[in-house]
């Protein structure tokens, strides 16, 4: 057994095929998803443009798990109200895209919704600490953002002990998720290993090689050990 704690798989839908999403949306929650996870990027604090308001809305009527939305937006403050349209959505903002953190945090969390912040490949720990105790999560980022298919970093294993030691000494009840690069290997296992509970996975899911369900299976199989 990897863990104890239950591990929750969040298939990232930038991944998917997006003449066929509804349905492949569809088939990760028939497969036990435990959260659909949702790149949006703007193009600015991230080169790539993902989606919007539209889409992010579609993927929310094919599924009944909760979304859980990466923000790669500069001031996401200014889009709350656009992609935090239901409680069960969890928001994740960036602490590098965020001047006023703590109040935006705040402002989530008032809106009703889990709230998380993620940290870039190059972002300290110390980035979080302060907010640590309003979040549900911190999202260590192990690779860096804005495009799938790229290679795990192995020194986010480092930043994810770090936050596990301290969340865990002053009982902090937020969640460690990964995303970037993880696969059903040492990638996931590592990660588990070092205090992470929320894994996305992108081309590990959705690919060419296997079907949505096998992906699936192969993902908990690793999870469980």
């Amino acid at each position: 057994m990897v863990s104890e704690t239950r591990i929750l798989i969040a298939p990232s839908v930038l991944s998917a095929d997006f003449a066929d999403l509804g349905r492949q949306v569809r088939a990760v929650t028939d497969a036990g998803a435990d959260l659909i996870h949702v790149d949006v990027m703007d193009g600015v604090f991230v080169p790539a443009i993902s989606f919007g308001e539209v889409v992010v809305d579609a993927i929310r009527a094919n599924t009944d798990v909760p979304l859980n939305i990466h923000l790669m937006i500069q001031e996401p403050e200014n889009l709350l109200s656009t992609f935090a349209k239901v409680e069960s959505d969890q928001i994740l903002i960036h602490a590098e895209a965020c001047g006023h953190l703590h109040r935006t945090v705040s402002r989530i969390k008032g809106m009703g919704n889990q709230v998380g912040v993620a940290i870039n490949p190059g972002t300290s720990v110390s980035a979080v600490e302060d907010v640590l105790p309003l979040l549900d999560m911190v999202m260590v980022m192990s690779v860096n953002p804005g495009a799938s298919g790229q290679s795990f970093i192995p020194q986010s294993l480092d930043k994810i002990r770090r936050l596990k030691t301290i969340i865990d000494e002053a009982k902090f009840d937020a969640q460690i998720e990964v995303d970037g690069g993880i696969k059903a290997d040492w990638t996931a296992e590592d990660s588990i290993k070092a205090g992470a509970t929320i894994l996305v996975a992108g081309s590990a899911i959705f690919n060419d090689q296997e079907s949505i369900p096998d992906a699936m299976n192969g993902m908990r199989e690793c999870v469980l050990g």
